[in-house]
């Protein structure tokens, strides 16, 4: 650590407000900032449904939660009345406080004008690829040519005395005592075991937010069916997912699975995760939910890259599409295709998840 550039017991806001992926890589930043200078106090500005994951974060001494969907309706709809109202409630919300530095780890206009908004004397942004954030900033991180989103993200504590030295990775996601137990409640009455070396509990999360980013299910069906019968397939995702899911069912030749999409909140998912063996799924917010919570994964990569994205702690297995198209980082595919992901194999995919579950 460089020379500690904080006054004692500073009073730092940190500014990511979505999405659940990327404000589960920022708990990262705000985990070593603590460790680092334990007597700093930190308040995080959030927006549902992203902001159920820090409500018991124990590096947070505040959490300000405004609802970002509202202003981005507003504007898609060019309701300028609206959205003149929203950001007008996030200022009454921040100008309760006073901050001595505002960290801005999203990069975005609209964050840049939140970060300003908390009146905060240094404002410190990152480089992003996003156009005007900048502006609101009274001085910007050193870019460095690291890609994965984490380590950029650290570099907004490096005007802080905090260099890429320090850095200890792992995200953090802590649940309330409440939800111990949860699991074994939840499947009491489905038949699914737990902490079974013989009977493996494989989770499957067949979408992402991303169109271009998702594996066909008829491949996961594929991939799966040729599983032993011990191991236990259950199915997770959101109540849109059922569709996907019956559809790599049907490929699955009758081969026992469960599907329980839409059955629980983020935080329960979180603690049936805490409690199974392995998660098959793609670059999406249940990845992130599993580092955090320390189930293993194997996830399926075409046009994001782990290079970038993918988790910094053990256990983690990615399957990178062999497309030369891979890695383009674009919510659309150019060739309307989504050839990257349609390349990997549900034989890749089979064998590497035997070799996960039978290590």
């Amino acid at each position: 650590m460089n020379e500690q550039k904080l006054p004692h017991g500073a009073r730092i806001l940190v500014v990511r407000l979505s999405a659940i992926g990327d404000v589960l890589h920022s708990t990262a930043v705000v985990h070593n900032l603590k460790r680092l200078v334990p007597d700093c106090h930190v308040t995080w500005l959030v927006s549902p449904p992203a902001s159920i994951l820090l409500e018991n974060n124990p590096d947070i001494d505040r959490l300000l939660v405004w609802d970002r969907r509202t202003f981005d309706k507003a504007a898609a709809h060019l309701d300028l009345r609206t959205v003149r109202q929203t950001l007008k409630e996030a200022a009454a919300l921040l100008h309760q406080y006073e901050f001595d530095i505002a960290l801005d780890i999203q990069g975005l206009f609209l964050s840049g004008m939140l970060t300003r908004m908390s009146r905060a004397p240094r404002r410190i942004g990152i480089h992003e690829r996003h156009e005007g954030n900048f502006l609101f900033m009274t001085e910007m991180a050193p870019d460095i040519p690291e890609r994965h989103k984490i380590r950029r993200y650290m570099t907004a504590l490096a005007p802080l005395g905090i260099g890429p030295e320090d850095f200890m990775p792992g995200l953090v996601l802590k649940l309330p005592d409440t939800y111990d137990g949860f699991a074994e409640t939840f499947f009491a009455d489905k038949k699914v075991t737990l902490h079974d070396p013989q009977q493996p509990l494989l989770l499957v999360n067949t979408r992402t937010t991303w169109p271009d980013k998702n594996w066909p299910p008829e491949f996961f069906g594929r991939a799966l069916a040729n599983l032993p019968e011990n191991i236990q397939i259950v199915f997770t995702g959101a109540p849109s997912d059922q569709v996907y899911i019956e559809r790599a069912q049907q490929e699955m030749e009758g081969r026992a699975s469960l599907s329980i999409a839409g059955q629980t909140s983020l935080l329960e998912l979180a603690a049936i995760f805490r409690e199974s063996d392995l998660l098959l799924t793609g670059d999406t917010g249940p990845l992130y939910i599993a580092e955090a919570v320390g189930l293993p994964t194997l996830s399926l990569w075409g046009p994001t890259h782990p290079g970038i994205y993918g988790p910094l702690t053990k256990g983690h297995h990615f399957i990178l599409s062999p497309h030369e198209c891979t890695a383009c980082c674009k919510t659309k595919c150019r060739h309307r295709s989504n050839a990257c992901m349609n390349a990997i194999k549900p034989g890749t995919v089979t064998k590497a998840l035997l070799e996960l579950l039978y290590h």
